[in-house]
């Protein structure tokens, strides 16, 4: 009888187990590299959710960032991920060239946050002032296939430039590309990121930069209507004291559709509901307004995300 009564309750306690299992929530905060702006976002997006989804199992991944956070969560190997729009339209419509072999169908936009700014920075020793100085120079365009790698892609075709008509081509994300600028090894690079990215203050206090101005008519060319004409503000790094003319990409904070409604809206409620918390954390987030969080997506939107956003009034 004790035998009985003891694999009764050892069954009881392995079927209460199981299904805590199956309850058990995950929320895997999909970024990009630690020197980059995606990563201390993810963080400060992980603390606010770890407040909102306490039983939640919170954790944040760096990444190659675009590319590789979209085939992450279409597999479901994470429940949100930043990525810069012309990734996501390229991953719903599956454009191989840009890493995408078939259309990601599972994807869902939670919103629309801040813009990354290509930036084109050399050595101030390099003798690069415009895009046409970069031929014949060594130059990293971001790791390969990455969002960045294909932003660098459009602008120089744009430019009428391809990767050929540089002496060396390195695939880097940000902080090796700024190591190997200070050793000497590189003379310039192409990085796409929100403004006051870490590794570029970091470059730009150490050795004399220059920032490379793509011209409004080059970003035209480029034909996509994810690229829009921009710039730098005047001294957003040391030495850069006046205004860049440059692109802008939106980022799109990205979900797909296995993720519960209810951890959705309350992953979208705890972003645009605590702007000024992530601002603390990188001032990239301070361009993120509530109000163009649901413009120009190219991808539908979770139905958590939908239900925050209507009781917001920014859709009907």
């Amino acid at each position: 009888m004790k035998l009985a009564h003891t694999l009764i309750f050892a069954t009881c306690l392995s079927a209460s187990a199981t299904a805590a299992h199956a309850q058990q929530q995950f929320v895997n905060v999909l970024t990009g590299g630690s020197s980059g702006v995606y990563y201390p976002l993810g963080v400060a997006m992980s603390q606010l959710y770890g407040k909102a989804l306490p039983k939640a199992k919170i954790q944040v991944q760096a990444t190659k960032a675009s590319v590789e956070n979209l085939n992450l969560l279409e597999r479901g190997r994470g429940e949100i991920g930043f990525a810069l729009a012309d990734s996501v339209s390229d991953a719903w419509t599956g454009v191989a060239d840009a890493g995408f072999p078939k259309p990601l169908k599972n994807i869902r936009a939670i919103g629309a946050i801040y813009p990354n700014y290509i930036h084109i920075v050399a050595r101030a020793d390099s003798g690069i002032r415009t895009l046409a100085d970069l031929k014949g120079k060594r130059i990293s365009v971001g790791a390969p296939k990455s969002g960045t790698e294909l932003n660098a892609r459009a602008v120089f075709t744009a430019a009428g430039l391809k990767y050929a008509d540089f002496s060396k081509t390195e695939f880097l994300p940000y902080s090796e590309s700024v190591e190997l600028m200070k050793n000497r090894q590189l003379d310039a690079t192409l990085q796409s990121s929100g403004l006051g990215m870490a590794a570029f203050r970091d470059l730009s206090t150490t050795i004399p930069v220059i920032f490379i101005p793509v011209p409004a008519d080059v970003v035209a060319k480029i034909g996509n209507p994810a690229y829009q004409a921009s710039s730098l503000p005047a001294k957003t790094y040391t030495g850069q004291d006046a205004a860049v003319p440059t692109v802008a990409i939106n980022n799109i904070l990205v979900t797909h559709d296995k993720v519960p409604e209810a951890t959705a809206y309350e992953m979208t409620k705890q972003l645009y509901d605590n702007i000024d918390q992530l601002g603390n954390a990188h001032n990239a987030a301070k361009s993120i307004v509530l109000a163009d969080a649901t413009g120009g997506l190219p991808i539908p939107l979770h139905l958590g995300a939908e239900r925050y956003f209507r009781e917001k009034g920014l859709i009907d």
